[in-house]
């Protein structure tokens, strides 16, 4: 099944290469069709799973734990703005709905006056996602708790006050390769070669990568950067984050992933950029086998998105690793708790594990959690967020 569906997304990006007037495309256009082609895309399989069973772990997907430490500083958040109602909650890509479901049964039980002030909105690009979400949220409560599903343009601009927030979502945007060769910085292009997919390189297909470098104050010379240097660029990312920006009235933005500052990013030494491919929990290299059963990601550019941001309107207020995050939030008091006699002694290796795992300084306790704000004041700026304390 999985050699087949690869097969026929493989011919279908085939065609689109014949079809085009440069007889190729970028690696951005490629890595979109193997996530979200809509009839061959990874991410609009019904066969898709985060988790034990599937090809990766996300921090929603191992315990509960995550999304109640999340809620306690999305309330916060709210206690900051003055308590508003309504306070939009918008969850962009909500993967299978496990986060969704934590956040709200602990608001619901912990935090009822916030709860009743929620507007709950998932922003999700996979109608397969989607559909999950609906069923496993249907099942988890009583009467309707989520505003709406939708995409972007259903959202007026200037129309949402609260929190728009993200985990583990940039990761999967689409990017460009590129690669310094003699001097010159070029873009990596598919090709079809009697019926392979075949790198070339050729000029940038666009000036958007350009102007990111000299944004970024990156400047590749054969004096620091090593032949064939290769990496990445996520436009898409920023193009999101305007996207963000613009619907936002006043609030926070929330975004949890993986990656680093930019000059650890473009450091000469990370001469391989930071692609990778998860399949069946295993991670390789090689975006070319399993087309459209395996997730590609790269790492995301955490000082790319504060910069940009700052040019689209927002704030930065706060950046930590997931560890400190959730230590702050009281992760370390819940596994205080494992010696307290309350949990029985056969639920407490696992339970352990599923805590340590979420602040493990080489996996997700490392990832990034990035905070930025629009048109909040100046005394809610400097508020000392719980979750964000040295």
């Amino acid at each position: 099944m999985t050699n087949n569906k690869s097969n026929l997304l493989q011919k279908k990006i085939i065609e689109l290469i014949d079809s085009s007037n440069q007889k190729k495309i970028t690696f951005a256009d490629y890595m979109n069709l193997c996530l979200y082609d809509s009839e061959y895309g990874y991410y609009n399989s019904e066969n898709i799973l985060i988790g034990k069973n599937g090809d990766f772990y996300t921090s929603t997907s191992l315990s509960s734990d995550f999304g109640e430490l999340l809620a306690i500083q999305l309330e916060e958040f709210w206690r900051v703005m003055d308590k508003p109602t309504p306070f939009h909650l918008v969850e962009v890509g909500a993967g299978e709905g496990n986060l969704t479901i934590n956040i709200l049964n602990y608001l619901k039980t912990h935090y009822p006056d916030f709860f009743q002030s929620i507007e709950y909105i998932i922003i999700e690009k996979s109608e397969i996602l989607a559909e999950k979400q609906k069923q496993i949220i249907k099942r988890s409560f009583n009467k309707p708790v989520i505003s709406k599903w939708c995409k972007w343009e259903d959202i007026e601009n200037n129309s949402l006050q609260g929190c728009i927030f993200s985990n583990e979502l940039i990761d999967a945007f689409p990017v460009h390769l590129v690669e310094f060769n003699q001097g010159i910085l070029q873009e990596v292009y598919l090709t079809n070669n009697e019926g392979n997919l075949t790198e070339v390189l050729g000029n940038l297909s666009t000036v958007e990568i350009e102007d990111f470098f000299k944004t970024l104050n990156i400047n590749f010379s054969q004096d620091i950067y090593p032949e064939k240097y290769r990496t990445e660029v996520n436009i898409q990312a920023l193009n999101w984050l305007e996207t963000v920006t613009e619907k936002l009235k006043k609030g926070y933005v929330l975004t949890i992933d993986y990656g680093y500052q930019g000059d650890k990013y473009y450091h000469p030494q990370r001469f391989q950029g930071t692609l990778k491919c998860y399949y069946q929990h295993r991670h390789h290299n090689n975006p070319y086998v399993n087309i459209g059963c395996q997730d590609i990601t790269s790492h995301i550019n955490f000082t790319a998105l504060e910069t940009y941001g700052e040019r689209y309107g927002l704030s930065n207020i706060a950046y930590t690793p997931q560890a400190l995050f959730l230590m702050n939030l009281g992760l370390g008091d819940r596994i205080s708790e494992l010696s307290s006699g309350k949990i029985p002694i056969g639920e407490i290796i696992e339970r352990r594990n599923q805590l340590h795992s979420l602040i493990n300084p080489e996996g997700l306790g490392n990832f990034g959690i990035l905070l930025q704000g629009k048109n909040l004041n100046k005394e809610q700026k400097n508020y000392s967020l719980k979750g964000f304390k040295y």
